[in-house]
């Protein structure tokens, strides 16, 4: 028997890209009196949770923010801890791989030890020909340094200053090729962007809530995709 029962997308429509901040794993760990460690442990657990659920329901982009250029500024005994248990996913992603998920990863991986870089670009080869669910996963990420990253692209390839256009920027960002976040899911109660999908967040809708990510279900995915379904998107017009 499946883990989920798939959905009729036809009653109810789906945003074709959703976006994720994974916020809150610390603070669930020191409610509970537990070391930081246990929080990310806890989230990594919801995020392949959530990542087969929107995968048994036909979404067609996820796209999670694990890890941002900032962290790096967290406890060193925090951040190896999350690099381990990024190796760990890793490892374990032939299993995404069997559930025809497709995995790419985006933000630059220069300071990632060698053996998650090869890792990363195993499960991307290992995936590329998956139908299912388009999973990207954030790993050093930050908006600000993504943009950075695209116009020193434009300079080096010599793009013609007249010929610049957001095209030009849409090509050379990480995510270029797919279509822009629908909606993104902010939960843990904070109301920030926190430097995540600057461009490509210019028109997405937003849902916002206090729970903490290592409690956070498909129930609160289906909440959040109703609320979404509710809205007018209007791109600036009326």
């Amino acid at each position: 028997m499946p883990l989920f029962k798939k959905k009729n997308t036809a009653e109810r429509p789906l945003p074709r890209h959703i976006a994720i901040v994974m916020d809150g794993n610390g603070r669930w760990a020191k409610k509970r009196g537990l070391p930081r460690s246990a929080g990310h442990v806890s989230g990594a657990k919801t995020f392949k949770t959530i990542a087969r659920y929107c995968n048994k329901i036909g979404l067609e982009y996820l796209t999670v923010y694990a890890f941002s250029t900032e962290n790096w500024k967290r406890p060193p005994e925090e951040v190896e801890g999350i690099m381990n248990l990024l190796r760990d996913y890793l490892k374990d992603a032939e299993n995404f791989k069997q559930e025809n998920i497709r995995v790419k990863f985006i933000g630059d991986p220069t300071p990632l030890a060698d053996d998650i870089k090869e890792l990363m670009k195993k499960d991307e080869d290992g995936s590329k020909n998956a139908t299912g669910l388009k999973l990207n996963i954030a790993i050093n990420y930050g908006g600000r340094d993504e943009l950075v990253h695209a116009v020193k692209k434009i300079i080096d390839e010599g793009v013609p200053m007249g010929e610049i256009t957001e095209q030009t920027i849409s090509d050379r960002l990480y995510t270029a090729g797919m279509p822009d976040p629908d909606f993104i899911i902010r939960p843990s109660g904070e109301y920030r962007t926190s430097n995540y999908l600057l461009w490509q967040s210019a028109y997405s809708e937003y849902w916002f809530s206090d729970v903490l990510w290592p409690d956070f279900t498909p129930k609160h995915l289906e909440k959040a995709i109703e609320d979404y379904n509710r809205r007018n998107r209007r791109f600036g017009g009326v």
